[in-house]
């Protein structure tokens, strides 16, 4: 459940545009929401976290083979980002040759390079559309804003223990892009967010949804109107668990800045153009995993 006992918000894809003022009131208030009654087949998205846990059970010098392209791509090996971690990336789902590559390294199987393509166009389709339909709940028709941007991928991998239960599998922070997909463990629990008066909730698995979380970008982007969301990962029982994200990210040369509808003296323009690379740096740098990293980008008043 929610705050105030409230529940996060579900939005069914097949009822939209009728829905648009729930999506909208779900990306301010929140910065998250499900999406029900998708695109993505139920028995693809249960044959996907299959093909995920037999990749992530690979022996650890397999795995170093999914090497990094771009920054923050390449395989996250246990200690990087917590000990009972790690992660297998695809660095652009737009790009055919980008999925064959980490099947080629990683000795895929047939089988398993059928069900990573389906998967990963399926929810390169659903980020997209999501996207779009973000911007069309905020009044924005007519143009397609995210066209060009790309969509990583990242497979997860918590490997609880006894000895963990109580502690972080990942610690607190916010996503630097525009949204994230999220295919949850629908078995083990552990996903928390934070509310409006910054408290973590629990969220509640939900078979054949996805979980979309706003990132700073969408800030940013939004001209201050929507809201990322923090959230971290908790050890609840000593199992494995499996999560899989879909991350929708600008191309690396564009400047990210509100469109002009967005602007008007109430609020004027918050943020100055800014580059993907250049926000992960600020964060990086100022040791920042959360959005307060985006108060270096305020314009002047």
């Amino acid at each position: 459940m929610g705050e105030e006992g409230r529940a996060i918000p579900k939005i069914d894809l097949q009822e939209l545009p009728f829905q648009y003022t729930k999506l909208r009131e779900a990306c301010q208030e929140w910065g998250c929401f499900r999406v029900v009654n998708h695109s993505v087949p139920v028995t693809l998205m249960s044959e996907m976290k299959r093909v995920v846990r037999s990749l992530l059970d690979l022996p650890i010098e397999t795995k170093h083979r999914n090497k990094e392209v771009s920054s923050g791509s390449g395989y996250i090996a246990p200690g990087k980002l917590g000990s009972i971690y790690e992660s297998l990336c695809i660095s652009d789902l737009t790009s055919p040759e980008a999925v064959c590559a980490i099947c080629s390294v990683l000795d895929a199987s047939p089988e398993h390079r059928e069900t990573l393509r389906a998967y990963t166009e399926a929810v390169t389709g659903l980020a997209m559309e999501i996207g779009d339909r973000v911007a069309r709940s905020m009044g924005l028709e007519g143009r397609d804003f995210f066209k060009e941007w790309a969509c990583q991928f990242r497979m997860n991998k918590y490997s609880f223990t006894h000895e963990t239960v109580g502690s972080g599998g990942l610690l607190a922070h916010t996503d630097p892009g525009l949204l994230t997909v999220l295919q949850d463990d629908e078995v083990v629990g552990g996903l928390e967010i934070a509310d409006s008066s910054n408290s973590f909730i629990h969220v509640d698995s939900c078979p054949g949804t996805f979980l979309v979380n706003l990132g700073d970008t969408a800030v940013a982007w939004s001209n201050g109107r929507l809201r990322s969301v923090k959230h971290r990962v908790q050890c609840k029982e000593p199992t494995v668990r499996i999560s899989i994200g879909g991350f929708v990210v600008p191309p690396k040369e564009l400047a990210i800045k509100a469109p002009a509808e967005l602007v008007d003296c109430h609020p004027p323009r918050l943020y100055i153009p800014f580059t993907y690379d250049e926000y992960k740096q600020i964060r990086s740098s100022n040791k920042m995993p959360n959005d307060e990293a985006l108060s270096f980008l305020l314009a002047q008043s």
